[in-house]
């Protein structure tokens, strides 16, 4: 895949994530649930840890930490992308990249990362996340996608 396009890709997922955050820290107010439709809260919070709060207890108070780590492994899953064949793991690592990024900026900025997607069932809250997140969680399933026999038969005659 052209790296323009990977790049814009990446620079569009980087731009959506950063601008519903800064929605979100302008108009919610922290643990304070706003119901937008059954199941469904915008509620800010803020993560010192990975992924749906993993590792936050380990994590707390080292922001610099955890840029140094995610910044790591985001330059490698650029580098990635850059290399991959098939434009459908290319995309995926862009992916990746572009939300790794916007949750690296919001731990430079404010030492945690801002969460504010609360989806429920009844009393059980899936772990908060924000648009960074599911555009890691989209490339992630991209990247395994384009792992499928089928379409690596096809990715080889290109």
């Amino acid at each position: 895949m052209n790296p323009w396009k990977l790049a814009v890709l990446g620079v569009l997922a980087f731009a959506v994530d950063q601008t519903t955050k800064s929605a979100a820290l302008a108009q919610l107010v922290q643990a304070v649930p706003v119901p937008v439709s059954p199941g469904f809260n915008l509620t800010l919070g803020f993560n010192e840890g990975a992924s749906f709060g993993m590792l936050s207890g380990v994590m707390a108070g080292k922001p610099w930490a955890m840029v140094v780590l995610t910044g790591a492994i985001t330059l490698g899953l650029a580098v990635l992308a850059l290399r991959a064949r098939n434009p459908w793991e290319a995309a995926g690592f862009a992916l990746v990249v572009g939300g790794s990024l916007g949750n690296i900026v919001d731990r430079l900025r404010q030492g945690a990362v801002t969460d504010f997607l609360d989806f429920y069932w009844r009393d059980w809250h899936w772990p908060a996340f924000n648009m960074a997140d599911t555009a890691i969680f989209i490339g992630a399933g991209l990247v395994l996608i384009s792992a499928l026999p089928a379409l690596r038969k096809t990715d080889q005659h290109a």
